[in-house]
């Protein structure tokens, strides 16, 4: 056999590999599932998935707000294989997404720094975004060293404060609310300034995809080689397999506790300030519906693999733009869509203790 035919054989045999092929039948599965649903609802099935397809694919502009939503999606799932590598479970990207949110918003809007060169008017905030990320991260980090809290349920909670706290934001007129003209006044902040958004990959708004894909992709491959090329990734490996026994070996347990649910956080405050300063450009209660509690389950099916958080984004991203059309354009309640999301999730939940039943 040639170099390239063996070359060929071998890069289809990754790809036929029980746990991809696996995976994809439970995604077919779990779309037949949400089809038969909509039939029995008496809603046009055609009309319901032409609708799918046009919100997901349909338009350049729909590929690319499908592609900025799996930006976040992305972002909180790498924080969380992070964390995992530990044996840690971070479930705050919730809340970390509205600490990163709040912050850029607070930097864009009063921090002086639209005025700035050479990208620093959106720069900054980015920074800011995930340095309150990082903070957030690091009280469960605290929590769990200095008390022993469990990280679920810190993490957990704290995502509760976060969401008041944004919440708090937008209705006070002394925190970011807009000021109050009459009694129709949105309970939002002011619109950032143009030098604060995010510049778009090209000047076509038809495609707005913003300079959040390029940096995400950079993180994702830094994260893989950081996890499994380095000194870090396998102190990481061993404080998640036996915290004494890394300990006596001369790992700080305390350290890596701290690092890691640090950096998650400040994963997930990066996330805000993408879909902030990238998207929304308004700070509104509930800017991030459910985004962190996606990108949780996105780390989740990834089974510790970078690259499988980033399948996993965008299959959410997609998802989420088709179903949004889908509700618009054929009627298909917002309940049915989430029912479609969970079908998926978990179908693919069980390929995957499938999976790893077969390799035990």
């Amino acid at each position: 056999m040639t170099g390239a035919a063996a070359s060929m054989t071998g890069n289809l045999r990754a790809v036929l590999r029980p746990s991809v092929v696996i995976s994809v039948a439970a995604v077919l599965a779990a779309a037949l599932l949400g089809v038969a649903l909509i039939f029995a609802m008496g809603v046009p099935v055609l009309d319901a998935v032409a609708a799918f397809v046009d919100g997901t694919v349909g338009t350049p502009y729909a590929i690319a707000a499908s592609i900025n939503r799996s930006i976040a999606f992305a972002l909180v799932g790498i924080g969380f294989v992070i964390a995992n590598r530990a044996n840690l479970v971070n479930v705050g990207g919730e809340g970390q997404i509205a600490m990163g949110g709040i912050a850029a918003t607070a930097v864009a809007l009063y921090g002086h720094v639209d005025g700035l060169p050479a990208g620093l008017p959106f720069v900054i905030p980015l920074i800011a975004a995930a340095i309150a990320g990082m903070l957030w991260g690091s009280i469960a980090g605290v929590l769990k060293i200095k008390a022993g809290t469990n990280e679920v349920i810190s993490t957990l909670l704290l995502s509760f404060i976060a969401v008041w706290l944004l919440y708090w934001c937008v209705q006070s007129p002394a925190l970011l609310r807009k000021p109050m003209t009459n009694s129709a006044t949105l309970p939002e902040s002011l619109e950032i300034p143009d030098p604060t958004k995010l510049p778009l990959l090209t000047d076509d708004y038809s495609f707005p995809v913003h300079v959040g894909l390029p940096i995400t992709i950079v993180i994702a491959i830094v994260a893989a080689i950081v996890l499994s090329k380095t000194v870090f990734g396998l102190q990481l490996r061993a404080v998640g397999f036996n915290p004494i026994a890394a300990s006596r070996a001369g790992i700080s347990y305390s350290r890596m506790v701290m690092i890691s649910l640090a950096t998650a956080g400040a994963l997930g405050g990066l996330a805000g300030g993408f879909m902030l300063l990238g998207e929304q450009y308004v700070l509104k209660d509930g800017f991030s519906s459910g985004y962190g509690f996606d990108g949780l389950v996105a780390g989740l099916l990834a089974r510790g693999s970078v690259v499988g958080v980033i399948a996993a984004a965008l299959l959410f991203g997609f998802l989420r733009s088709g179903g949004i059309n889908m509700e618009m354009v054929a009627g298909v309640p917002t309940a049915l869509v989430m029912v479609i999301q969970g079908l998926i999730v978990v179908t693919l939940a069980g390929a995957a203790f499938f999976i790893g039943g077969r390799r035990t």
